[in-house]
């Protein structure tokens, strides 16, 4: 039977279609099987889903090597969590991308493209699903070199400074990150996480292991993109493919999150890094430092493609100060919005990339009037913009509700101040848009659709599904909320 291999399946698919994309070399026929790859892959995790939650843990020994000596697929609740976020994303994206993709990438390199692009997918499941710290690394790499690909080759030449600046950074956040897997081996004799997280007590109060967990969060944050250390990320953003933006929007960031919380809990242990080390209040100030430095940021673009990359940093912001709190519901606010966030961001830069897509630009400047020529994207970048402000009614208000809730019970009341002072900040920023394309007179315009596109059924299609996600999470939220507290108790309890 094919069930018992899912785990393994779920990253092999992927990376079986990429050179297949380079032998069919022709732009449609890669964008087809792309796109087949990613539902399956989505198929797939939604089996494992379900799997978990009926049956428990699953481990996966690759090659009949039983952990702790060979490769282990460890999936647990948080594992199949994030797999149906990335799949999901992935799916939906690359099903109106087509003409998008197109549009921005010279006809010559569209094979390349989705061969960048499954690599990619296949990087990120298997950092999500494997259990082998080393393993880990390789994937992030095969993700993070997929993804410089992916950023340089749009038309846009800016798009190789900005892949560059990715690379120059990306290669010091694995340095670091493979120097706190050596540390760990050093001092535990194991590369598994399972059995890394057992032997950890022998060792605790060494300087190799505060010095592992330290080069570990330096390294993640700059793959995460966490404030102080994103400096490659609006760029990365704003140069690249639109819809690249996008995918990398809802997926990256969120995967290295992702990655953060399975250390913390599940490598070093939680009561190591927040009470020995007392790392939640570093991070605690890193987050709020995040959310109010990228809201600021936000403010000040002409950009929307800029403006929504450093609106991503304080949303990351969000996601990490959940985790600081260190209580069970302080982590199932900051899963929730990894969650929610993926939805509401994909949303906005499936807007921009529609809007991109007609008017050759992202400038706000020169979009004055455009609700007029394209009523239902405005329609839909409006909503998901009152999502990530935490409008009542949208998944980004389920979200901040959480982590509200969640500072008051851990007694950080200054917390709320700063998350309710950024919400206000999101206002301003996702306002500057709204009133240029609603209020502003088109006489000066300086853009025109163009008439001579043919209308992307498909990326409407995807854009009109992230919509109604954004509102189906807002009124019915018990799908990710009960799935966010499940995993928090289970990450707590070890």
């Amino acid at each position: 039977m094919i069930t018992p291999h899912l785990p393994v399946l779920q990253v092999i698919i992927a990376l079986i279609a990429a050179p297949l994309c380079v032998i069919l070399r022709q732009g449609t026929l890669s964008w087809l099987l792309a796109t087949l790859v990613c539902f399956l892959s989505f198929l797939i995790s939604c089996i494992l889903f379900n799997q978990v939650l009926t049956e428990g843990v699953i481990s996966y020994a690759l090659g009949g090597w039983l952990s702790p000596w060979g490769i282990e697929y460890r999936l647990d609740k948080l594992t199949v969590f994030m797999l149906l976020v990335i799949n999901g994303v992935a799916a939906i994206v690359l099903l109106g991308a087509k003409a998008s993709i197109a549009n921005e990438i010279s006809s010559d390199r569209l094979y390349l493209f989705y061969t960048a692009f499954l690599l990619n997918l296949t990087g990120i499941l298997g950092v999500i699903v494997t259990g082998d710290a080393f393993n880990l690394f390789v994937f992030i790499e095969i993700a993070s070199l997929s993804s410089y690909a992916m950023i340089s080759i749009g038309r846009d030449r800016r798009g190789l400074y900005a892949a560059f600046k990715y690379l120059v950074f990306g290669t010091i956040g694995a340095s670091f990150i493979l120097i706190s897997v050596g540390l760990l081996y050093a001092v535990t004799g194991t590369l598994n996480m399972v059995d890394i997280f057992q032997r950890l007590p022998d060792v605790e109060n060494t300087r190799t292991l505060m010095t592992a967990l330290v080069f570990f969060v330096v390294g993640i944050g700059i793959k995460a993109a966490i404030f102080p250390l994103h400096l490659w990320l609006p760029d990365a953003y704003s140069y690249s493919p639109s819809i690249v933006s996008t995918f990398l929007a809802g997926t990256t960031t969120k995967v290295f999150i992702y990655v953060l919380i399975r250390f913390i809990f599940s490598v070093f242990g939680y009561e190591i890094v927040f009470e020995q080390a007392v790392f939640n209040y570093l991070l605690m100030l890193l987050a709020c430092a995040g959310i109010l430095y990228g809201s600021y940021l936000a403010i000040k673009q002409d950009s929307l493609k800029r403006l929504l990359a450093y609106s991503s940093i304080a949303q990351l912001g969000y996601m990490l100060l959940g985790i600081s709190l260190a209580t069970e519901a302080g982590l199932a606010a900051g899963l929730i919005h990894i969650f929610n966030h993926a939805i509401i961001k994909v949303t906005l830069f499936l807007s921009v990339v529609t809007i991109i897509f007609y008017t050759k630009t992202d400038s706000i400047s020169r979009l004055a009037g455009l609700f007029k020529t394209m009523p239902l994207v405005m329609l839909a970048f409006f909503i998901a913009g009152l999502s990530l402000i935490g409008v009542p009614m949208t998944a980004g208000f389920v979200s901040k509700w959480y982590l509200i809730k969640a500072s008051f019970e851990a007694g950080y009341w200054g917390l709320v101040l700063v998350i309710v002072f950024s919400s206000v900040l999101a206002i301003i920023y996702i306002w500057k848009f709204v009133e240029v394309a609603y209020f502003k007179s088109p006489e000066n315009e300086v853009v025109t659709l163009d008439s001579n596109q043919k209308t992307p059924y498909l990326l409407f299609f995807a854009l009109f599904i992230f919509v109604v996600a954004n509102i189906y999470f807002g009124l019915d939220s018990s799908l990710n909320v009960d799935m966010a507290n499940a995993i928090a108790r289970d990450l707590f309890a070890k």
